[in-house]
């Protein structure tokens, strides 16, 4: 049965993307823990045309999604693969000015009164956090970080997949071990 409702994010994955001779690959994909929220909106302008004295065609780009993607804390891993941050021999990390981010893959799942609902978004790009903190008061609440997710059409058009009510079991359970592809 089709989901009713949609509630709590989990299970976020990153693959990192090449692209070489006009073919696109993506890596391996690794977890990012600590997922509190997603919105992405979709991009893309809406261009009507009249005639007739009535709105007679609409042409419409589907030029990816944007939003924000919200996580207790973006991971070392996240920044040494995506943002290209390098570690030194002391084990202290270094954000280079010059480095140049790469695109990936983003996945998540968002479960529904029926099942989950999982989502693999091509050609990202990411934002880098804010260095922002507050202090303790009377109570000690967690604080978040967020990045800011481009989702870009592929070369192949393709910007998204999601799993239906009707994907198979094995398709979902596998949903993770590698960016889905166009079959």
């Amino acid at each position: 049965m089709a989901n009713k409702v949609k509630f709590n994010i989990h299970d976020v994955y990153y693959a990192p993307r090449t692209e070489s001779g006009g073919t696109v690959t993506y890596g391996t994909p690794v977890a990012e823990k600590g997922a509190v929220s997603i919105s992405l909106e979709p991009q893309g302008e809406r261009t009507p045309f009249y005639a007739d004295g009535i709105e007679y065609y609409v042409s419409q780009a589907n030029t990816g999604y944007e939003g924000d993607l919200v996580l207790a804390m973006l991971s070392d891993a996240f920044r040494t693969a995506i943002f290209d941050e390098d570690t030194d021999t002391k084990d202290i990390m270094f954000e280079d000015a010059n480095a140049e981010p790469k695109s990936f893959a983003l996945s998540f799942t968002v479960d529904g009164d029926e099942g989950p609902v999982k989502f693999w978004f091509f050609n990202c790009t990411a934002s880098r956090t804010s260095a922002a903190s507050t202090t303790n008061t009377e109570t000690k609440e967690p604080q978040t970080e967020t990045i800011t997710i481009t989702a870009r059409p592929e070369l192949n058009g393709y910007v998204r997949a999601k799993s239906t009510a009707t994907t198979a079991d094995a398709d979902l359970t596998a949903w993770n071990t590698a960016v889905v592809a166009y079959t």
